[in-house]
């Protein structure tokens, strides 16, 4: 990949940035009343991230069986409203317990 391609990358990467978060200052002047724009607008965030790293997680891993059990884990131990940290340690000794024994 040529200097040029790079540069012309991080630009229209600068751009869209910009863009994307210039939209809602210049659309939206007053402040939205709408109890369902706020609430999609308030739950995208989390949405956008679970979409981007899930997938992810299933091949994160040499197997989809560990990845499934260390998901499980941190599906039940997060509906128990465990903490970040136990949720995400939890998750990572069951990988790695699961791996060991395939």
């Amino acid at each position: 990949m040529t200097m040029d391609r790079i540069l012309i990358s991080i630009a229209i990467m600068a751009i869209v940035t910009y863009l994307v978060r210039v939209a809602p200052l210049t659309l939206f002047r007053k402040q939205i009343k709408s109890r369902y724009i706020r609430s999609f607008l308030d739950y995208t965030p989390f949405a956008v991230l679970g979409v981007m790293t899930f997938p992810d997680i299933f091949t994160s891993t040499g197997s989809v069986y560990s990845a499934l059990a260390g998901t499980i884990v941190a599906l039940i131990l997060g509906y128990m409203r465990k903490g970040i940290v136990t949720v995400s340690c939890a998750a990572i000794v069951v990988v790695y317990l699961v791996e060991r024994m395939l």
